[in-house]
Order: C-alpha cells, then sequence, then structure tokens
C-alpha cells in the first residue's frame, strides 16, 4: 500500500485562512465573525475544495449566492445553524447536509444563536464558475487567479 503524500492530521490544526473574505470592500465586513480552514488546499487539492468553516454568533456564511457551474455540498457538525434561500428559511441541526447543484437555489447559512456553528462545506473549482447574488450589485467570477468581482452592469469594483 502506497502511504498518503500527506500525513493525517487534525482538522483544527489547519490554521484558518488569513484574509476572511475575498469580496470587495463594501460586502467583505458582513463576513465578519466567519472563520475558514481550507483542509483540501492542504493536501494539494486542486478539483475541489473542502473547508471547516465556524460561524460566530450573528455571523453568516457568505452572502446569498448561487454557481453556475459549481456544486456545493454542506455538512453541519455543531450548533443550529438558518439555512438561507430564496424559497425561504431552513433550521439545521447537526448531522444534516444539503447540496446545492449548479444553477439551483440562491442560498447562505445565517447563525441567529448563542452558540458557534461548525460545518463542512465541499464545492468543485470550475474554472467557468460566476457566483451570482440576487440581493446585491455583484457578480464573480472564477479562474486560475482566484475570484474576481464587477457589479452587475460590469464594472469592476
Amino acid at each position: 500500500m502506497t502511504p498518503p503524500a500527506r500525513a493525517p492530521l487534525a482538522a483544527m490544526d489547519v490554521q484558518p485562512r488569513r484574509k476572511a473574505s475575498s469580496y470587495p470592500a463594501p460586502f467583505a465586513a458582513r463576513m465578519s465573525g466567519r472563520e475558514k480552514r481550507q483542509l483540501g488546499d492542504v493536501f494539494g487539492l486542486s478539483r475541489f475544495g473542502v473547508n471547516l468553516t465556524t460561524l460566530a454568533p450573528g455571523a453568516q456564511s457568505a452572502l446569498l449566492h448561487r454557481h453556475t457551474r459549481q456544486e456545493e455540498f454542506v455538512y453541519i457538525l455543531s450548533g443550529t445553524p438558518t439555512l438561507r434561500t430564496d424559497e425561504g428559511e431552513f433550521p439545521l441541526q447537526p448531522g444534516m447536509c444539503i447540496g446545492f447543484p449548479a444553477n439551483g437555489l440562491a442560498h447562505h447559512l445565517v447563525n441567529r444563536t448563542a452558540e458557534e456553528v461548525r460545518y463542512l462545506e465541499i464545492g468543485d473549482r470550475d474554472p467557468q464558475d460566476v457566483g451570482q447574488y440576487p440581493e446585491d450589485d455583484l457578480v464573480a467570477r472564477f479562474s486560475a487567479r482566484g475570484w474576481s468581482f464587477t457589479r452587475k452592469d460590469g464594472t469592476p469594483w
């Protein structure tokens, strides 16, 4: 048997991402209280990402969004976040999971409790993906350099 390229490790030993958000300044502040540990990157995964995300009380996972090509999967480890979509709100609890196909529901998680929320998020890294934000004047495009943002009329942020 071939040993793993990198030894197994405890997920909480992975340092949180230094920059809390890649959103432009008017939106980045809304990600206060969100901490992501990029687990997939530690192992050199390039086709999909795996994040261990923690939301402090009052924090949210992202702006309400959908992807044109990326699929996402979320598994709740601890806490009781609210899943907010363009079809309504749904309470979640540990052990619950949900998937978001490309061009599906706009979604994000909100922590409206006094306890931390922790979950795994998994998504592919389609280089032609576009993030759409129905409540905000924002469009995100993915490339080898990461996400770039414009307003909905195409002007840069």
